[in-house]
């Protein structure tokens, strides 16, 4: 590995791909390593349900998922945005399409076929060396001279390069490569990074469900309901989704949504509680009117179902919540089907998240996303300070992240004496 020449990228994911395919359309001889056997395993995964590469919504509304870091994203978002990343899969030869939900997903809905076109091309471009990957590469710092350090089968390998690309992940499925090891061995050197937290994570219920709950509707989905939720700082959310009840609590897409919000509550207060409507087409005055119907010698199980279309987890839910008496009584049912309490004591750990909140600081990174105290040190993907939800937010911002760093890698190159 001649390091006149050489550019590092480490980590296989998107944002590290990205990164390598925009030094090497540059001219540079990339080396990529990587500590898994093969490349890419957490984007197959995110794939398997169906690949959701990025969204169609407008701009504005597009910047706004990235919350407090909405102004660093979409600066990124401006080198490569959505329709920008649907002409490059275009030029892998895959074609993507808009959902019923606005989700741009390739038309085979599949990660494999993708990232193996991505690869080809990377390994053989239309001019250049092409990427150099090195698997089973785990990085593990520098040396005292500054160069580049891995552990292999084979033992420690050490490597100097002009520049470098670290695209190392959050924290969540370390089965997967993205353990957060890296956060030490940045800290050592002196880079700020924020605490790596959960994100479109799961929540364990407070004092968690019975035994008669947990044994009996957890895996199972509340459909058609809606969370309403401020947090102790007075930010509101409100959304019309599903979740699903698990055996100490709830996770699923609609509580991901919200996720950000419940878990910093619980951080500052140590618990977070959501409202639920069970019902959120209809009127709590018509859910009133329901309840109080003459129901003759029907059980009020039955009434529930015949007048609400509420039984199964949606009643199990309002027995686990209220007691004999709150349940008997009217006004207090038909105000509970409309705004159910549920209180919320810890978020799943990292490693079951989605994604990870938390990461380099870009108060310590130029526009280029080069670390400031480190210089030809670039920072890409996951491993950033930002979070977003789930519907191609998380993956948009991992490749636009990554074409950001690996042009200033280029930019930074093209400056050093020769």
């Amino acid at each position: 590995m001649n390091p006149e020449s050489l550019v590092a990228v480490i980590g296989g994911g998107p944002a590290g791909l990205m990164a390598a395919q925009t030094l090497a359309d540059a001219g540079h001889t990339v080396h990529l390593f990587d500590a898994m056997p093969s490349i890419g395993r957490k984007f197959l995964l995110a794939g398997k349900g169906g690949l959701n590469l990025t969204h169609s919504e407008n701009a504005d509304a597009f910047a706004g998922r990235y919350g407090a870091r909405r102004g660093a994203i979409e600066a990124l978002l401006n080198d490569l945005g959505p329709d920008d990343l649907r002409q490059w899969a275009q030029g892998l030869g895959i074609e993507t399409f808009v959902g019923s939900s606005g989700r741009v997903f390739p038309k085979d809905m599949k990660a494999a076929p993708l990232l193996r076109a991505w690869l080809q091309r990377l390994r053989r471009p239309a001019q250049g060396a092409g990427v150099q990957f090195h698997m089973r590469h785990r990085w593990t710092g520098w040396t005292t001279d500054n160069a580049l350090r891995f552990d292999t089968p084979q033992g420690e390998v050490q490597v100097q390069a002009r520049a470098v690309v670290l695209a190392l992940g959050g924290g969540s499925w370390a089965r997967l490569g993205s353990n957060g090891a890296w956060v030490p061995l940045l800290a050592a050197r002196g880079v700020a990074v924020a605490p790596l937290l959960p994100s479109n994570c799961g929540f364990d219920v407070k004092g968690g469900w019975s035994e008669h709950f947990s044994s009996r509707f957890a895996g199972q989905p509340f459909k058609s309901v809606a969370i309403h939720f401020t947090n102790s700082m007075g930010v509101s959310f409100e959304r019309k989704g599903e979740f699903v009840a698990t055996a100490s609590g709830v996770e699923g897409s609609l509580v991901y949504a919200v996720s950000s919000l419940l878990r910093d509550d619980i951080i500052r207060t140590g618990q977070a509680t959501f409202q639920l409507d069970l019902l959120p087409d209809m009127t709590a005055e018509r859910v009133l009117k329901e309840v109080m119907h003459p129901r003759g010698s029907r059980s009020l199980s039955s009434h529930l179902k015949s007048r609400l279309s509420i039984d199964g987890i949606k009643a199990a839910l309002l027995h686990e919540v209220l007691s004999k008496e709150a349940f008997n009584d009217p006004l207090q049912l038909a105000a509970a089907i409309k705004s159910l309490p549920v209180t919320l004591q810890a978020a799943r750990p990292i490693d079951e998240a989605i994604s990870t909140a938390g990461g380099v600081l870009f108060e310590v990174l130029t526009p280029d996303l080069m670390l400031e105290s480190l210089p030809g040190v670039f920072c890409a993907g996951e491993m950033l300070d930002w979070e977003a939800p789930t519907g191609g937010y998380l993956l948009q911002a991992c490749f636009a992240s990554g074409r950001r760093a690996g042009q200033g890698a280029v930019e930074f190159c093209r400056r050093l004496p020769r």
